[in-house]
């Protein structure tokens, strides 16, 4: 454990201003308020703090973290209090200090709602501040580190798998790559400790066998740059095990079979300096193909720069080059602590990181901890592409994103009123995955909202959360409306006019919120409509209850409501416009739209029926026919002609059998009404090349 002095000195060694009696009062404050707390390992408690301060000092962290990192755990585990922080440490320590107390705080009941709202508190406190990150970050790898001392297995795991899913995820995400590397390795030793062991008695032998192979290779690429007048640090490593198992599952290869186990890193003066020692390395040594990639012309979302590239050695090995300048460097080994920038002594806590916004816009409107969870796991792990708007403002994406998201990540508006994209000039459906340099204009329009099909293809969270959000809204307000026109009709079968205070009656009996709560209520039959009549009218749902001479029951009309919202239409009849319907009503289900002569409906024996009609001015519908043409050239133009001619659109089509000298195609074709779908019809049927049409 580092010793009070001793810790002093690593700070003033790199920030000699340092506030040292801030230092000095935290390290007392933490050594009193743990007292005789113990650890796993049998280690007092205490060391676990300064541990953790100890690894932030190593990042050069302000004297602000440090404290923070030495208190961390206090107001959680001991009986020291918010406001004795802020007494004694100032505002802004004790602002930081209950922002990781707070992450610590998870009180949840499956393993992902616990990671889950893990997360949820996380980056909200980091969206104050970054630092909070950092001591976290670095809180868990202390954690990481001595995570053999707990006995029970199933604990090691958890932790590890979390580790893994969570904070290494995390600490790449802002540039910590010695530290995510580490977290890696640890868990992976813990979460597969066969395939560890073997990966490393393998590196061994390796090692063993070749001697000081990665020496002599880093000399030699030293030597071939000096000798070209270009000074550079040079310094090589063996992959580690983490790296190499995720390669072997990703490539399913062996480890035989894995040639690029070495990596090498070349420093030099200037970013000038690291496109020349590119050209010198490739002239040298022939390239692999495709393992190229520049991250300084086009830096990783956490600002990460270097240039990347893969050669074939003398040694006919394969070894992997990552070539950045000395600032670069800096900041590969320590993310965003590399920028912490000092003024009068006090670090700039304002700094800006993109993802860590868009995350949060995100935990806004999660609908659930499991939805959360696979937007930010979604966020952290894919790759990125970089698109362009029109203006040329560069747009980083996950890897198989569309124009949805991309729109959603320009502006959320701007996703939700999306109706079109061009891509490089040419309009494309929104469906389409865009590539690295994709110039991208967005289309819109007001009076356009989300598509609940958007979900099936966009690859952002923050796209599809935006969906979902508009989605889970138009449901609700869609079944509260179908909820009205139930309850109007059930108002309507009452043997006397409703009393003005009857509808407040029956909202208290069922111990509801408001009239939407039970026009809810109503719409997913969570009560029944005798239920309803019973507590507006005392008496009314007996049988031998006469109706009042107005009262009789009427259509219910779907006019102004969603297809696959608050109800859908059956697939086995495929309703449309004109037809008599009828809807089946199950407990917290929308209601199923039948044609009334369907033969499916003997199936709904267990539903409430509701006579159902559409309404003036109804958007059309989805009609499934069956056409059988004769196998002459020219027969299936002749049945496309005849439908776009009348105005319906195919939108499938697909040929169900062949039969000798004839083909059955079954399609579903837009159409206005059931007046539009029998003039279709009849003008296939009167087509020579058509021998039969009907509807399924």
């Amino acid at each position: 454990m580092l010793r009070q002095y001793e810790l002093i000195e690593k700070v003033r060694a790199y920030d000699p201003d340092a506030d040292e009696a801030l230092i000095n009062r935290a390290y007392v404050f933490s050594m009193k308020a743990h007292g005789a707390q113990v650890r796993a390992s049998g280690d007092p408690y205490f060391s676990h703090p300064i541990e953790v301060a100890g690894i932030l000092t190593d990042l050069k962290l302000d004297d602000e973290t440090i404290v923070t990192a030495i208190l961390h755990d206090t107001i959680e585990d001991t009986v020291a209090t918010h406001e004795q922080i802020e007494k004694l440490f100032g505002s802004s320590v004790a602002r930081l200090v209950d922002g990781v107390t707070k992450l610590s705080k998870i009180e949840a009941q499956s393993e992902n709602e616990r990671q889950a709202e893990n997360l949820r508190k996380f980056l909200l406190a980091l969206s104050g501040d970054i630092r909070v990150l950092l001591v976290k970050l670095a809180d868990r790898l202390h954690n990481m580190r001595t995570l053999r001392h707990i006995k029970n297995e199933d604990k090691r795991r958890r932790i590890a798998r979390e580790t893994m899913d969570i904070y290494a995820p995390l600490a790449e995400r802002i540039g910590m790559y010695e530290m995510m590397t580490e977290m890696q390795t640890l868990a992976f030793r813990e979460l597969e400790p066969d395939a560890y062991a073997s990966i490393t008695r393998r590196l061994d032998q390796l090692h063993a066998a070749g001697g000081d192979l990665v020496s002599r290779i880093g000399l030699g690429l030293q030597l071939h740059l000096a000798d070209h007048g270009l000074e550079a640090e040079v310094t090589g490593r063996e992959k580690h095990p983490f790296s190499i198992w995720k390669k072997m599952a990703e490539r399913h290869i062996s480890f035989e079979q894995l040639s690029d186990v070495m990596a090498f890193r070349v420093i030099v003066d200037s970013v000038e300096g690291c496109y020349r020692a590119l050209g010198l390395i490739h002239e040298r040594w022939p390239m692999v193909p495709g393992r190229f990639k520049d991250f300084i012309s086009t830096p990783k979302r956490n600002g990460y720069r270097s240039l990347h590239t893969s050669v074939i050695h003398d040694s006919k090995m394969r070894i992997e080059v990552q070539i950045r300048s000395r600032d670069m460097h800096a900041q590969a080994e320590r993310g965003l602590a590399a920028h912490w920038a000092y003024k009068e002594g006090k670090p700039a806590a304002d700094l800006h990181v993109p993802w860590v916004d868009e995350l949060v816009e995100i935990l806004e409107h999660a609908d659930s901890p499991e939805e959360l969870l696979e937007h930010t796991r979604m966020a952290m792990y894919q790759d990125r592409i970089f698109a362009f708007t029109p203006k040329g403002e560069l747009i980083q994406l996950p890897k198989g994103a569309t124009p949805v998201d991309f729109a959603y990540a320009v502006h959320t508006d701007l996703g939700d009123q999306t109706v079109g994209a061009k891509v490089n000039g040419r309009v494309v459906p929104l469906r389409t995955l865009l590539e690295n340099g994709d110039q991208v204009e967005i289309l819109a329009s007001e009076a356009q909202h989300p598509q609940p099909s958007w979900l099936r293809f966009v690859a952002t969270g923050k796209a599809r959360s935006s969906i979902r959000r508009f989605v889970r809204h138009k449901e609700r307000d869609e079944t509260i409306e179908l909820g009205r026109k139930i309850y109007e009709e059930i108002v309507g079968r009452l043997p006397a006019p409703l009393a003005s205070e009857a509808l407040g009656r029956a909202i208290a009996k069922f111990d509801l919120e408001d009239v939407d709560a039970l026009m809810m209520a109503i719409a997913r039959k969570r009560i029944s409509d005798e239920e309803v009549m019973e507590a507006l009218m005392p008496g009314s749902a007996g049988s031998d209850i006469a109706p009042r001479p107005s009262a009789q029951r009427q259509a219910i009309s779907i006019k102004g409501l969603t297809p696959g919202v608050a109800y859908h239409l059956a697939e086995c009849c495929h309703p449309i416009p004109g037809d008599r319907i009828v809807g089946l009503r199950r407990e917290d289900e929308s209601i199923e739209v039948h044609v009334i002569g369907c033969d499916q409906l003997a199936s709904g024996i267990d539903a409430d029926w509701l006579d159902l009609a559409w309404g003036d001015e109804s958007e059309g519908g989805t009609a499934r026919l069956s056409v059988i043409l004769r196998d002459v050239p020219g027969a299936l133009g002749t049945m496309a002609g005849i439908l776009g001619a009348k105005g319906a659109n195919i939108i499938n089509l697909h040929l169900a059998h062949r039969d000798g000298s004839f083909q059955t195609f079954h399609l579903n074709v837009e159409v206005d009404d059931l007046a539009h779908l029998h003039s279709l019809l009849a003008a296939l049927r009167a087509a020579d090349s058509v021998s039969s049409a009907e509807r399924l």
